[in-house]
């Protein structure tokens, strides 16, 4: 089997991680992976902002916490993360920034990288922190938040893999 398929088949989402950063040759790796994912028309409608700060990691993992009505850390003790939005005036901005999303976590378990995506970057960054964020990096335009992919190196083994469910694949 070649290696991407084997990529494909043996990611798992992480939700333990140890506290070290990894490498920036790998995080530059992942961050150009996720730069070839496929986009409506070419357009390119997503952008990535990269989180290696410890302080703005911890806010962002607030602010989500918030959306989720909780005071945990949602992101499991991962030092650090991938902001995926994308543009709304072009059609295919979901679909596009899901498959950065995609691009990225395959980039990062292909080099031993553990991560998750980690919802509701819509509502952190549809609020005014958030836009505050947004306005500070010098990013202009109606962005919508994806996904956060958070990253580090796996504190414990990967999980088994699920079964796949009957009746996943039609063919005709």
């Amino acid at each position: 089997m070649s290696e991407t398929l084997n990529t494909l088949n043996t990611r798992r989402s992480c939700r333990a991680y140890k506290p070290e950063l990894i490498e920036e040759e790998k995080l530059n790796a992942i961050l150009e992976a996720g730069t070839f994912a496929a986009t409506g028309m070419g357009k390119q409608s997503p952008i990535i902002i990269a989180v290696t700060d410890r302080a703005m990691r911890d806010k962002l993992s607030k602010m989500n916490a918030a959306v989720m009505g909780t005071d945990g850390d949602p992101f499991y003790g991962a030092p650090e993360l991938l902001i995926v939005l994308a543009n709304k005036a072009v059609p295919t901005y979901l679909y596009d920034g899901s498959l950065v999303m995609g691009n990225l976590m395959n980039a990062a378990a292909a080099l031993g990288v553990g991560s998750c995506w980690i919802h509701r970057a819509k509502q952190e960054f549809d609020s005014e922190e958030g836009k505050a964020i947004l306005k500070d990096l010098g990013i202009e335009g109606d962005y919508e938040g994806i996904g956060h992919l958070i990253l580090g190196y796996p504190a414990a083994p990967a999980p088994e893999r699920a079964p796949r469910k009957e009746n996943y694949i039609y063919r005709i």
